[in-house]
């Protein structure tokens, strides 16, 4: 069971997340809407894994994902990408984020993401 922070501006598509998660068996020790945010929680909660949408207001994915990194190197993040995002995503795998999931969700592709990663 990994303990997870969910990171995306739409309250609609982190219950998403959350559901996904639970039904998987795993637990949900933060939500974050924005990248600031998701850093503070990250420090704060030091969860096992990280969902972190692209696009937020303030501060945005792949600025998220440096500063956990740069707090915590070994930090796990996976992205959360709507289509078309490709150049965004692939800047956040080079900042360090492990892999990524396309939106609208699937729970099988969420699965098959966690069990890759642990």
């Amino acid at each position: 069971m990994a303990r997870i922070l969910i990171t995306d501006d739409a309250a609609f598509m982190r219950m998403q997340l959350r559901n996904i998660f639970e039904s998987l068996g795993h637990e949900i020790v933060g939500e974050a809407e924005n990248g600031q945010v998701a850093i503070d929680l990250y420090k704060e909660l030091m969860p096992d894994l990280v969902t972190m949408d692209i696009t937020m207001p303030e501060m945005n994915g792949v600025e998220a994902v440096k500063g956990i990194k740069s707090f915590d190197p070994n930090a796990t993040i996976v992205m959360c990408s709507a289509m078309g995002q490709q150049q965004m995503v692939l800047e956040a795998i080079q900042a360090g984020a492990k892999d990524f999931i396309v939106k609208p969700f699937d729970q099988e592709r969420i699965k098959q993401a966690i069990e890759k990663i642990f």
